[in-house]
């Protein structure tokens, strides 16, 4: 069985959005602590991916963030802060480029989870699809999701990612059993709270799992059970579903990789003297 030489966490394109909606049901005087806000009330965020190197000589990417795909006007209102697709520059950065990468995780398809798969915006020139020789793992329920989305997200998504993953050839549906080929290595669970049929991904680690739980827990602060966000489409079950994963993954030694906290990539999974989920902060490169 293949197992992981080393990984990874890749920063992309930053964003700036509003606190109030990151945070949900949580007042200002409560999440302003975890994030200070700017004068527009935006907080900071990562767009942070993952990478495996697996010591079969696979590189496994779990996610691409929100990426440089937006025209200028798009990228102030969502408040992207990079003009340049920053998930290649830190691909470069490890000496790899997108062509070396064999697979795609994507947990679901929201623009700041998958628009990095396209290429920097240009004037008059359509986007296209980068990483030609991988696969694109989605969950099989989110990818209908995606073809048909309901008017409360239906900005999320981008219609002509969608067109451009089906015609490559290379899209593989996770279906509900969450077997794929990238098994056992990575074995996927789902969570339906944030967006139906969002993809877990778990790794196996000899030290306990880690797992990309995506916009579940998008960071350390949201960790906190009782707290949703303005985006989740049903957020009694984000805090059910994320009960669920914390008890789980405190019981195994397990971590969590963080792809919106703007300081944290990594931690490790605790409970606290009252009972309530903590993490403690970790290098990625230190999980094993």
């Amino acid at each position: 069985m293949a197992g992981v030489k080393a990984l990874y966490a890749l920063e992309g394109n930053t964003q700036k959005l509003d606190g109030g909606a990151m945070f949900g049901n949580a007042p200002r005087a409560m999440w302003e602590k975890w994030a200070p806000p700017d004068a527009l009330n935006r907080i900071d965020l990562a767009c942070r991916s993952l990478l495996v190197e697996t010591d079969d000589g696979r590189l496994l990417l779990f996610e691409a963030g929100i990426g440089a795909f937006f025209d200028p006007k798009m990228r102030e209102r969502y408040g992207v802060q990079e003009s340049s697709h920053v998930l290649l520059e830190s691909l470069a950065k490890h000496g790899f480029t997108h062509a070396d990468i064999d697979a795609v995780v994507l947990s679901h398809l929201h623009f700041d989870h998958a628009g990095g798969l396209l290429s920097a915006w240009q004037a008059g020139s359509p986007p296209s699809l980068l990483f030609p020789k991988a696969s694109f793992y989605v969950g099989a329920e989110h990818w209908q999701r995606a073809l048909n989305p309901h008017p409360r997200d239906r900005a999320s998504f981008v219609p002509e990612l969608n067109e451009l993953l089906e015609a490559s050839g290379r899209l593989k549906r996770v279906d509900k059993s969450g077997v794929s080929d990238l098994s056992p290595l990575v074995s996927f669970r789902f969570s339906h709270g944030h967006t139906p049929g969002l993809l877990l991904s778990e790794i196996a680690m000899p030290g306990g799992p880690l797992v990309f739980a995506s916009d579940l827990i998008p960071g350390a602060a949201w960790v906190h059970v009782p707290l949703s966000m303005g985006y989740d489409r049903f957020p009694e079950l984000v805090i059910d579903e994320k009960r669920g994963l914390l008890e789980d993954l405190a019981a195994r030694q397990g971590k969590l990789f963080f792809t919106h906290d703007a300081h944290n990539a990594c931690g490790v999974v605790r409970v606290d003297e009252k009972g309530r989920f903590r993490t403690e902060s970790l290098a990625v490169s230190a999980v094993s």
